[in-house]
């Protein structure tokens, strides 16, 4: 069965062009990328990393999504993450990956071998300077997360993560949306996984969030939300 992924021939065919760690390069920077990257797709489920494994390569998601899980000793596992399509995935300067990287649905990624792209990095100030955005931005998205899984209900942590997620979804697309529809791309035993909750709270919430018109789902993960700023309310947050 084909990969649900896009077809991508060039850099000027890519959904993430101007979101990614190549947003801000210039032409000539661009046809250094182009020469030493290259895509590679996962199924559903697929590991794509495993924690402790040397770090080939690193790169963006392009399409689909990612889980970053990290093992504890006694065989726990806690999701510590997500990466959404233009998020950067590795870390240059790292000999070895630190978590599990499973996709959670198709997934395509633009890819570039570490040592070479540490060695780009210094011959294209665009993508260093990008890369350091994103990082701080990773930071200060880990810093709200701590706020959601320490001191938010379960209902507000419910319509944080899908409001995260639909805001993400509509940043790669031009215009004010308001009415966001998609496909919620875990299930909900790895939400629960996620916030720090019981699978029957998920479920719980989700229905309850339904009722009240916030938002509106069927049982294929199909979720839609017909005003963002009703979700955002439910965050129990002015700015997420």
């Amino acid at each position: 069965m084909p990969l649900n992924t896009p077809n991508i021939k060039s850099c000027s065919d890519c959904p993430i062009r101007y979101n990614a760690v190549c947003s801000k390069c210039e032409p000539d920077e661009i046809n250094l990328l182009e020469e030493v990257k290259f895509y590679r797709s996962y199924a559903a489920g697929q590991s794509v990393f495993y924690a402790g494994d040397p770090l080939e390569f690193v790169g963006s998601i392009v399409s689909g999504v990612a889980s970053l899980t990290r093992t504890l000793p006694d065989g726990r596992v806690q999701m510590v993450g997500l990466l959404l399509p233009a998020d950067f995935m590795g870390r240059p300067n790292r000999e070895t990956i630190e978590t599990d990287i499973i996709a959670e649905t198709d997934l395509m990624l633009c890819c570039f071998r570490r040592k070479p792209f540490e060695k780009l990095i210094e011959q294209t100030p665009h993508v260093g300077q990008r890369l350091l955005e994103m990082t701080l931005d990773e930071l200060d998205a880990a810093r709200e997360w701590m706020l959601v899984l320490g001191r938010k209900t379960a209902r507000e942590k419910i319509a944080s993560l899908l409001y995260m997620i639909a805001t993400r979804m509509v940043k790669l697309k031009p215009g004010a949306v308001q009415q966001v529809a998609f496909t919620l791309p875990i299930t909900r035993e790895t939400m629960a996984n996620y916030l720090g909750l019981t699978i029957e709270t998920v479920s719980r919430q989700m229905s309850a969030l339904k009722k009240d018109g916030v938002i509106s789902f069927d049982e294929r993960r199909d979720i839609r939300v017909p005003d963002l700023e009703d979700l955002k309310a439910e965050t129990g947050e002015d700015v997420f």
